[in-house]
Order: C-alpha cells, then structure tokens, then sequence
C-alpha cells in the first residue's frame, strides 16, 4: 500500500535530490505567492498550481523538475499535470521545507 501511495504521489526516500539539481533539475514551488514571498528554496520558481497550466513556457521540457509546495499535495498534483502536458522527468519533493533540508 505504501509503495502505491508513493508511486501516485511520485514520492520517495530513492531520489536524490541533491543530485538532480547539481544536474540542472528546475524546482517548481507551486504554493500562492503569498507563500512563496514568505520563504521558498533559493533559485525555485513560483508557479502557483491554480495557474501552472498557463505558465508551462517558463519551463524547459527537457530538464528534470522537482515540484514543491507547504505538505506535498499540491506538488503532487502539479507532478500529475506536468506529467500529462508531455514533461517526462517529474519529482514531487513534498514540502518546500523538507526539500530543502534534502538540498542541503
């Protein structure tokens, strides 16, 4: 059950995600700007989820994006959405704040 979870939630304790930014991954944090303004992971971008379908040009398709949000709900449901717009290395990294010790 845990391992179905994880492959919905594209979640895992497998992923370095030290490695896929050293590699040029984009951290998407898809928290309201209002959140983000309030602390976010250095070099992230801030597309809030309600409008990350209209911004998808500010990504590169062809480079890993890890996605981001307060818990990990949200990051999983814009992992879906880049997933299904054609972006083929998608990684939710759950909450801003635990990535970020993960960066670290």
């Amino acid at each position: 059950m845990i391992q179905l979870l994880k492959r919905i939630f594209g979640t895992g304790s497998k992923t370095d995600f030290k490695a896929l930014v050293q590699h040029g991954a984009q951290i998407v944090d898809v928290r309201t700007k209002e959140e983000y303004q309030s602390g976010h992971i250095q070099g992230s971008v801030n597309l809030p989820l309600n409008n990350i379908g209209n911004q998808l040009n500010k990504l590169k398709k062809e480079k890993a994006v890890i996605t981001c949000c307060a818990s990990g709900m949200r990051s999983a449901a814009a992992r879906n959405i880049l997933k299904s717009r054609g972006f083929t290395e998608v990684y939710n990294g759950g909450g801003w704040r635990n990535l970020q010790n993960k960066l670290n």
